[in-house]
């Protein structure tokens, strides 16, 4: 991880792993993690270590993840059919 990163200025910049997987946009960093979120109604929450983090050139955040280990350790789901009426 590159220890001279602005961790303020990562935020709403694009979020992206190994072979630009798109993680969507940084939403928050804080203890330890970078909160990514992607999509719209289906939002998906990805909550990735930051020593996971491999650069970041001021336009996006780069990690040292594959798809697979993001869907399967670092996501979390959040349905919207749960706030229709």
């Amino acid at each position: 991880m590159s220890s001279n990163i602005d961790w303020n200025d990562v935020i709403k910049k694009e979020a992206k792993g190994n072979n630009d997987f798109d993680l969507g946009e940084v939403q928050e960093v804080s203890n330890g993690l970078v909160l990514t979120q992607r999509g719209i109604g289906n939002k998906e929450i990805f909550s990735i270590p930051q020593y996971k983090v491999e650069s970041y050139d001021g336009k996006a955040l780069r990690f040292a993840v594959s798809e697979d280990e993001v869907l399967n350790k670092f996501m979390k789901r959040f349905d919207s059919d749960s706030t229709r009426s």
